[in-house]
């Protein structure tokens, strides 16, 4: 190792030590880990409608960004179809909901402006946050008195912008749910804006999968960001906006302005899958009653109370633990990951049990068997 790696090997190795090291591992055994959550990505309907778009000469490559050759008619329609389905008036597709996160949060909050975002908010904010020309101050988990106060201490204090409350609707690592409508009621009160990411609810919650934001969407003071590598079994993500801040974005934003843009094929299967939330309840239902099934089980076997979603926190404390139980039940033939700080919380380190129509109530039943032996194998 010659010395100009040596400062890198030493923060491996510092990582190594704290039991925090992250490597690639390839998919294996029963999905509990993916997003996967209607199980879209391999659905043969989904698959055919993104062959049917080959042969009708949907390129898999833009070529270009939106601004130059790469605008294909199918991101255009994607656009229109997801704005009538999410009850907006404009609709952009990013490449990911990274991307959508850091384009929103650097560019449109405006100097003079305050953004208040919960404490777990996903790290894609955090890079938008960072950028952002606008002060920014964290509040307490799903606490919307915090929010308030946070904005009445600006004001207080001289600040004349605008307040951006910003949210997830339904939380990567605990699955719970944010309080919208008393966010959407201080942001209203504020005359300030509420961005609500749906990453995790898109699909799975709302009338025919529109999210947790159904109701809200529409108004000139909310954006909503539907990601579409997660039940929708695609990739990208849609900022659902007011057209004038769509216009904006697309002029001001310099991750939208100079990116190439989001391959026209994934567009074309955007399109299928909104189509299937519409066609096929029946998925919807099926994951509700896997997510009823797991709650049971976690509550009966472990005193765990569930989340009440499709994502389901097993806290674990230790790092080290966490990663020997997971390292456990994958031996076991189960795809549950580890997930430690800085992701999550110092002391919190968890199994992450995501459900999704990917497994069923048999499968569910053996690993929660398993969990059991792990948990006591390894108590320390």
């Amino acid at each position: 190792m010659t010395a100009i790696l040596s400062d890198y090997t030493a923060t491996l190795e510092g990582l190594r030590r704290k039991a925090r090291l992250r490597s690639l591992a390839p998919q294996r055994g029963m999905d509990f880990t993916s997003n996967d959550f209607l199980a879209l990505a391999g659905a043969p309907r989904l698959k055919a409608a993104i062959m049917a778009a080959m042969e009708r000469g949907v390129p898999p490559g833009a070529g270009g960004s939106r601004l130059l050759r790469g605008n294909h008619s199918e991101h255009e329609a994607l656009e229109v179809e997801a704005a009538e389905f999410f009850s907006t008036e404009r609709v952009l597709y990013f490449g990911s909901g990274y991307a959508a996160n850091s384009a929103l949060f650097s560019t449109l909050p405006r100097r003079e402006d305050l953004i208040v975002h919960d404490a777990l908010i996903h790290a894609s904010a955090h890079e938008g946050l960072a950028a952002s020309k606008a002060a920014s101050v964290s509040a307490e988990h799903n606490d919307a008195n915090t929010f308030d106060e946070a904005i009445r201490n600006w004001r207080r204090k001289g600040g004349r912008g605008r307040p951006w409350i910003a949210v997830e609707s339904l939380y990567s690592m605990d699955g719970d749910r944010a309080p919208l409508a008393a966010l959407a009621d201080i942001a209203e009160r504020h005359e300030g804006f509420l961005v609500i990411d749906e990453a995790h609810a898109t699909g799975v919650f709302g009338r025919n999968g529109r999210g947790l934001a159904t109701g809200l969407e529409g108004r000139d003071n909310v954006l909503a960001l539907h990601t579409c590598g997660k039940a929708l079994g695609v990739s990208g993500a849609l900022l659902a906006v007011p057209r004038v801040l769509a216009d904006y974005l697309v002029n001001r934003a310099r991750a939208f302005i100079y990116s190439t843009a989001p391959s026209p094929l994934m567009a074309a299967g955007v399109r299928e899958a909104l189509r299937m939330l519409d066609d096929e309840p029946g998925r919807r239902e099926a994951l509700e009653r896997l997510v009823a099934f797991v709650g049971h089980g976690l509550r009966s076997r472990f005193g765990m109370e569930p989340s009440g979603s499709q994502i389901q926190p097993v806290v674990i404390g230790d790092n080290a633990r966490a990663l020997r139980i997971a390292d456990t039940l994958q031996a076991q033939g189960f795809d549950i990951r580890a997930i430690r700080p800085p992701t999550v919380p110092e002391g919190t380190a968890r199994l992450r049990l995501s459900i999704t129509l990917n497994v069923g109530q048999e499968q569910i039943e053996s690993m929660l068997d398993c969990l059991a032996d792990a948990m006591e194998k390894h108590r320390k």
